[in-house]
Protein backbone atom coordinates (compact mmCIF):
# COMPACT_ATOMS: atom_id res chain seq x y z
CA UNK A 1 0.00 0.00 0.00
CA UNK A 2 2.50 2.35 0.56
CA UNK A 3 4.30 2.20 -2.74
CA UNK A 4 0.85 2.91 -4.34
CA UNK A 5 0.45 6.00 -2.10
CA UNK A 6 4.14 6.90 -3.20
CA UNK A 7 3.67 6.63 -6.41
CA UNK A 8 0.51 8.50 -6.64
CA UNK A 9 1.67 11.48 -4.45
CA UNK A 10 4.64 11.69 -6.84
CA UNK A 11 2.13 11.58 -10.11
CA UNK A 12 0.01 14.43 -8.48
CA UNK A 13 3.51 16.57 -7.68
CA UNK A 14 4.36 16.20 -11.33
CA UNK A 15 1.23 17.37 -12.80
CA UNK A 16 1.04 19.94 -10.07
CA UNK A 17 4.85 21.34 -11.33
CA UNK A 18 3.27 20.96 -14.90
CA UNK A 19 0.82 23.90 -13.46
CA UNK A 20 3.72 25.62 -11.79
CA UNK A 21 2.36 24.66 -8.52
CA UNK A 22 5.52 24.32 -6.80
CA UNK A 23 4.51 24.59 -3.20
CA UNK A 24 1.65 22.17 -3.96
CA UNK A 25 4.12 19.90 -5.79
CA UNK A 26 7.04 20.18 -2.43
CA UNK A 27 3.86 19.14 -0.18
CA UNK A 28 3.12 16.10 -2.41
CA UNK A 29 6.83 15.33 -2.77
CA UNK A 30 7.06 15.57 0.85
CA UNK A 31 4.17 13.03 1.52
CA UNK A 32 6.16 10.80 -1.16
CA UNK A 33 9.64 10.90 0.89
CA UNK A 34 7.37 9.90 4.26
CA UNK A 35 6.68 6.81 2.66
CA UNK A 36 10.56 5.93 1.55
CA UNK A 37 12.22 8.46 3.34
CA UNK A 38 15.89 7.98 2.17
CA UNK A 39 14.76 8.75 -1.29
CA UNK A 40 17.61 10.96 -2.47
CA UNK A 41 15.54 11.54 -6.12
CA UNK A 42 12.49 12.88 -4.22
CA UNK A 43 14.82 14.81 -2.21
CA UNK A 44 15.95 16.41 -4.77
CA UNK A 45 12.56 17.21 -6.33
CA UNK A 46 11.52 19.12 -3.30
CA UNK A 47 15.24 20.56 -4.11
CA UNK A 48 13.97 21.55 -7.28
CA UNK A 49 10.50 22.81 -5.90
CA UNK A 50 12.44 25.34 -3.86
CA UNK A 51 14.73 26.46 -6.28
CA UNK A 52 11.55 27.03 -8.64
CA UNK A 53 10.04 29.47 -5.64
CA UNK A 54 13.13 31.47 -5.66
CA UNK A 55 14.32 29.79 -2.33
CA UNK A 56 17.96 28.62 -3.11
CA UNK A 57 19.15 28.22 0.71
CA UNK A 58 16.33 25.92 1.31
CA UNK A 59 16.91 24.03 -2.26
CA UNK A 60 20.47 23.84 -1.22
CA UNK A 61 19.23 22.06 2.06
CA UNK A 62 17.48 19.33 0.06
CA UNK A 63 19.93 18.46 -1.85
CA UNK A 64 22.64 18.43 0.78
CA UNK A 65 19.97 16.02 2.07
CA UNK A 66 19.93 14.06 -0.95
CA UNK A 67 23.59 13.49 -1.65
CA UNK A 68 24.12 12.56 2.08
CA UNK A 69 21.88 9.79 1.35
CA UNK A 70 22.71 8.72 -1.61
CA UNK A 71 26.64 9.92 -1.97
CA UNK A 72 27.70 8.90 -5.38
CA UNK A 73 24.52 10.54 -7.10
CA UNK A 74 26.57 12.68 -9.52
CA UNK A 75 23.44 14.67 -10.76
CA UNK A 76 22.74 15.81 -6.97
CA UNK A 77 26.17 17.04 -6.85
CA UNK A 78 26.27 19.07 -9.56
CA UNK A 79 22.48 20.56 -8.66
CA UNK A 80 24.72 21.59 -5.08
CA UNK A 81 27.33 23.26 -8.03
CA UNK A 82 24.54 25.28 -9.41
CA UNK A 83 23.14 26.29 -6.53
CA UNK A 84 26.44 27.27 -4.54
CA UNK A 85 27.17 29.29 -8.40
CA UNK A 86 24.13 31.41 -7.28
CA UNK A 87 24.81 31.83 -3.66
CA UNK A 88 28.42 33.49 -4.66
CA UNK A 89 30.27 30.75 -3.08
CA UNK A 90 32.95 29.28 -6.11
CA UNK A 91 34.93 27.70 -4.04
CA UNK A 92 31.72 25.26 -2.44
CA UNK A 93 30.59 25.21 -6.42
CA UNK A 94 34.34 23.90 -7.69
CA UNK A 95 34.00 21.23 -5.34
CA UNK A 96 30.89 20.47 -5.49
CA UNK A 97 31.67 19.97 -9.75
CA UNK A 98 34.46 17.79 -8.76
CA UNK A 99 32.55 15.53 -6.52
CA UNK A 100 30.01 15.19 -9.52
CA UNK A 101 32.91 14.64 -11.56
CA UNK A 102 34.01 12.01 -9.66
CA UNK A 103 31.08 9.70 -9.70
CA UNK A 104 30.77 10.63 -13.59
CA UNK A 105 33.21 12.54 -15.16
CA UNK A 106 31.69 12.90 -18.43
CA UNK A 107 28.74 15.04 -16.73
CA UNK A 108 29.17 17.44 -19.27
CA UNK A 109 27.23 19.77 -17.37
CA UNK A 110 29.35 20.09 -14.28
CA UNK A 111 32.44 20.09 -16.91
CA UNK A 112 30.70 23.31 -17.85
CA UNK A 113 30.15 24.52 -14.55
CA UNK A 114 33.35 23.91 -12.89
CA UNK A 115 34.69 25.90 -16.18
CA UNK A 116 32.62 29.06 -15.58
CA UNK A 117 33.45 28.55 -12.05
CA UNK A 118 36.88 28.76 -12.62
CA UNK A 119 36.84 31.63 -15.19
CA UNK A 120 34.46 33.53 -12.68
CA UNK A 121 37.50 32.85 -9.89
CA UNK A 122 39.56 34.19 -12.86
CA UNK A 123 41.57 30.89 -12.96
CA UNK A 124 40.74 30.73 -17.08
CA UNK A 125 44.03 28.51 -17.82
CA UNK A 126 42.42 25.84 -15.72
CA UNK A 127 39.41 26.10 -17.29
CA UNK A 128 40.71 24.76 -20.41
CA UNK A 129 40.60 21.16 -19.55
CA UNK A 130 37.14 20.84 -18.60
CA UNK A 131 35.92 23.13 -21.47
CA UNK A 132 37.80 20.71 -23.97
CA UNK A 133 36.55 17.38 -22.38
CA UNK A 134 32.73 19.62 -22.61
CA UNK A 135 33.01 20.59 -26.08
CA UNK A 136 34.44 16.69 -27.27
CA UNK A 137 31.38 15.18 -25.00
CA UNK A 138 29.24 18.33 -26.49
CA UNK A 139 30.58 18.53 -30.20
CA UNK A 140 27.62 20.44 -31.54
CA UNK A 141 26.82 23.02 -28.41
CA UNK A 142 27.84 26.43 -29.04
CA UNK A 143 28.03 27.04 -25.38
CA UNK A 144 31.15 25.10 -24.87
CA UNK A 145 32.81 26.38 -28.04
CA UNK A 146 32.27 30.15 -27.11
CA UNK A 147 33.44 29.85 -23.33
CA UNK A 148 36.40 27.99 -24.72
CA UNK A 149 37.32 30.38 -27.41
CA UNK A 150 36.69 33.56 -24.66
CA UNK A 151 39.78 31.72 -22.77
CA UNK A 152 42.23 30.95 -25.30
CA UNK A 153 41.96 34.40 -26.19
CA UNK A 154 42.23 35.91 -22.64
CA UNK A 155 45.37 33.73 -22.25
CA UNK A 156 46.80 35.21 -25.19
CA UNK A 157 46.18 33.03 -27.95
CA UNK A 158 44.62 33.75 -30.59
CA UNK A 159 45.13 31.21 -33.44
CA UNK A 160 43.76 28.53 -31.10
CA UNK A 161 40.81 30.93 -30.62
CA UNK A 162 40.74 31.41 -34.43
CA UNK A 163 40.58 27.85 -34.82
CA UNK A 164 37.56 27.54 -32.59
CA UNK A 165 35.97 30.23 -34.45
CA UNK A 166 36.57 28.63 -37.91
CA UNK A 167 35.40 25.68 -36.47
CA UNK A 168 32.28 27.10 -34.75
CA UNK A 169 31.14 28.81 -38.55
CA UNK A 170 30.78 24.92 -39.65
CA UNK A 171 27.35 24.45 -37.56
CA UNK A 172 26.91 28.17 -36.03
CA UNK A 173 28.12 30.69 -37.64
CA UNK A 174 25.97 33.74 -35.79
CA UNK A 175 27.95 32.47 -32.41
CA UNK A 176 31.68 32.34 -34.48
CA UNK A 177 30.72 35.91 -36.27
CA UNK A 178 30.16 37.08 -32.67
CA UNK A 179 33.16 35.56 -31.24
CA UNK A 180 34.84 37.54 -34.27
CA UNK A 181 33.57 40.72 -33.26
CA UNK A 182 34.65 40.37 -29.45
CA UNK A 183 38.06 39.61 -30.27
CA UNK A 184 38.70 41.31 -33.44
CA UNK A 185 39.78 38.37 -35.54
CA UNK A 186 38.73 36.69 -38.85
CA UNK A 187 35.24 36.62 -39.36
CA UNK A 188 33.70 32.90 -41.02
CA UNK A 189 32.64 33.38 -44.55
CA UNK A 190 29.26 32.82 -44.01
CA UNK A 191 27.45 31.05 -46.75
Amino acid sequence: MNALRRWFYIQIAAWCKLFKQNETAIDYYQRALAQRPGDALVMGYIGFGYAQLGRKRDALAWFDRAVASKPDWAEGHFDRGFLLQELNDPAGALAAFDEALRHNPKHDRALYGKALTLIGMDRRAEAVAPLEKNTRLQPMSPFGWYQLARVRFDLGEPAKTQEIIDHLARFEPKVAAQLARETGLRAPELP
